[in-house]
């Protein structure tokens, strides 16, 4: 009995440890090294000096910022740990990393709270196939038993959270677990191995019961254990761990372990569970659709160094890796390893090879990116992860104070954007503005903090300037008339044109109507060009849309006519013209798709039209259980800083997408408002 998994999978393995924020994944981290003594001793994330909290950004705000990658040994096996951040707004850092990994540890507690953002992450481990263990973590201050907590956490996951544990309590505090496949106690120590013992009698039968329910869970996927159950006959231990370890590795189930990171505790059972159950390197292979027989090697992820240089922390999914080793890029482009690394944090330890499951980093790829696939194969192979960055939600425009580090602040976020691919750097031309994108306020802040901190660049940050653009609602003739003598060769162009509005989203039109020759046709083209020179900034000081013109008349002279006489006429006819077409702002109306837990709709809703928007509707989120998507309408100058507002109202989960959908006019205070913020007057 017990062949289903195939037996326990030796070799390197790479875990993920993802969850909300503050959920105490980086305690965690702290616990499992101070555990495999790959650090002295674990310390308290509020100290500041724990390995994921190496960056100035991530100490100063309390929070992880970037993955974070530690490479450890444990009981003769080495297990490479990355400790993703929880906020929703660096989540994307981790899609490179899931996708390269063995197996994710899913830190969450027991706070109702959290479940929404629970729920994001475990359907990103859905997306991506990652088989997971849940790591129920500060039991020690859980007021509810934990069954109940499950049933509270389990609408979050759409496979079976299997409870592994249930605690040992005394005086109605948690002083140690119950593993219900060993069917054996263990004391709490704190900072240590805790200690085994029998099952105190007074948990017996909820021990008893907790099993039972355990194995009925294994039984749907197990036939013969589904009869000895039926039967009562007690299931040998060989074959209950075989259908743990099956279970897991098939994404049929999420086992749960429980303990306190803070103080060290379950951290043990934790690691063991992880030797004996996660999948390795092969498997991660087969989903990600790697070929055997040569060197694939995958990244996770860019780092930039002070003193060593660009890193590129990969994963060998196949073959053997040596320094100074030539690999192959997918677009065919070769790339040569300049140093192999061990990680701890923002320490590294110099390699001479690496084998197939390490997660390493390598040297001074430098025209390597994240996510990209690298192998031995000449040409390269296709790209196994294909990453998406979300449609930023969050912009800001920046320069920097002094203009000699315009140069210095473009190379500063080119390197921030290897780092983190979901940036986005954009130049407005009418703004003539450097827009930075990203996923949040204090996504960008961050960013903010490490050009002026690791980069030594002071910047100057302003919202982003609004698209707004101006037509007229009315029709006017007008004659434009350029004459200037200056000795010998004058300039004289002569036009007369009509100017009229046309649909929303029509754009510009030119005709001519001239007859006899009144314009030569040499010169009717210089009018259109005039004549769109002029559109660029309207009366209002906006490019104007949605006109159509017709030169219909004018005159010329034989000598001192000329192309540039003809197109200052026409601007000086479009200037006096405009005037009378009873000019007006149009600002950009954005068509919005928010997706908000339900429990937040409401206040979703009431805050849509003190914004200006209006609601088109809202639904359930497909098949997204306690999820709502409302659609609306909302003017682009409101949207600036809705993620702040929608992320306040949803515990940092909620997000949008905004596409444009129509220009609409803009009168009083607030066109106003524009129009001063432009540099015009009303």
């Amino acid at each position: 009995m017990g062949t289903r998994a195939g037996g326990r999978r030796t070799g390197p393995k790479c875990i993920a440890i993802v969850g909300p924020f503050a959920s105490g994944k980086t305690t965690l981290l702290e616990a499992i090294l101070a555990r495999t003594g790959a650090i002295p001793r674990q310390s308290p994330v509020s100290s500041g000096n724990t390995v994921s909290d190496h960056s100035p950004e991530a100490r100063a705000h309390g929070m992880s910022v970037e993955a974070t990658f530690a490479t450890t040994d444990f009981m003769g096996e080495q297990i490479t740990f990355v400790d993703c951040p929880g906020s929703i707004e660096f989540a994307f850092e981790a899609e490179p990393v899931l996708a390269a990994c063995d197996l994710a540890v899913v830190v969450a507690e027991a706070d109702e709270k959290k479940i929404p953002a629970l729920q994001l992450i475990m359907r990103k481990l859905d997306d991506l196939a990652i088989p997971r263990i849940l790591f129920l973590n500060k039991v020690d201050k859980a007021v509810a038993g934990v069954r109940e907590t499950l049933k509270m956490l389990q609408p979050a996951s759409t496979v079976p959270l299997l409870l592994r544990q249930i605690p040992v309590r005394k005086d109605g505090i948690v002083i140690g677990s119950i593993d219900l496949a060993l069917e054996r106690a263990y004391i709490y120590r704190e900072y240590a191995e805790s200690q085994v013992a029998e099952i105190p009698n007074d948990d017996k039968a909820r021990e008893l019961e907790a099993r039972f329910s355990m194995l009925e869970t294994l039984a749907d996927h197990d036939d013969h254990l589904m009869e000895q159950l039926l039967e009562e006959i007690e299931p040998p231990k060989d074959a209950i761990f075989d259908d743990l370890s099956a279970d897991l590795r098939a994404g049929a189930v999420t086992p749960v372990l429980i303990g306190t990171a803070e103080k060290g505790n379950g951290v043990l059972r934790l690691l063991k569970a992880i030797r004996h159950d996660a999948p390795d390197v092969e498997a991660t292979r087969k989903r990600l659709g790697a070929p055997d027989g040569q060197t694939v090697v995958q990244v996770m992820k860019t780092i930039h160094t002070a003193h060593g240089g660009k890193l590129s922390v990969s994963r060998v999914l196949s073959g053997q890796l040596a320094d100074a080793a030539e690999l192959f890029l997918s677009n065919g482009d070769t790339a040569k390893v300049s140093g192999i690394y061990r990680m701890l944090g923002k320490d590294q330890s110099k390699l001479t090879s690496a084998k197939a499951g390490d997660t390493v980093a390598l040297g001074k790829l430098d025209n390597v990116k994240t996510g990209q696939t690298l192998s031995s194969a000449k040409g390269g192979i296709r790209p196994l992860v294909t990453l998406e960055p979300p449609q930023p939600v969050f912009a800001f425009a920046l320069r920097p104070k002094e203009r000699k580090d315009e140069v210095k602040m473009s190379a500063a976020i080119q390197r921030l954007a290897e780092e983190d691919p979901s940036l986005s750097l954009r130049h407005n031309q009418d703004s003539a503005e450097t827009v930075l994108s990203g996923h949040g306020e204090m996504h960008l802040r961050v960013v903010r903090e490490r050009l002026e901190g690791k980069n030594q660049i002071p910047i100057e940050g302003h919202t982003p300037a609004v698209p707004y653009r101006e037509t007229i609602r009315k029709s006017a003739q007008q004659r434009g008339r350029h004459k200037k003598q200056s000795g010998g060769h004058g300039q004289f162009g002569d036009v007369v044109i009509e100017i009229k509005p046309l649909p929303r989203g029509s754009g510009f039109q030119f005709s001519d109507t001239i007859t006899g020759g009144v314009v030569p046709k040499t010169y009717i083209q210089s009018v259109e060009t005039g004549i769109r020179d002029y559109l660029k900034t309207g009366p209002l000081g906006f490019p104007v849309v949605d006109v159509a013109v017709n030169l219909s008349d004018g005159s010329y002279h034989a000598v001192d006519s000329s192309d540039m006489a003809f197109q200052m006429a026409a601007k000086l006819a479009m200037k006096e013209g405009m005037a009378a077409c009873s000019p007006v702002l149009l600002e950009p109306i954005m068509k919005v798709e928010i997706v908000t837990p339900s429990d937040a709709t409401s206040k979703i809703i009431a805050l849509i039209p003190q914004r200006r928007g209006q609601i088109l509707g809202y639904d359930a989120r497909p098949d997204w259980p306690g999820w709502d998507v409302v659609e609306a309408t909302m003017p682009q100058a409101e949207i600036g800083d809705l993620i702040i507002e929608l992320r306040s109202a949803t515990a940092g989960v909620a997000s949008y997408k905004a596409t444009f959908d129509h220009m609409a006019e803009l009168t009083g205070r607030l066109a106003d408002e524009a129009m001063n913020a432009n540099g015009k007057a009303a």
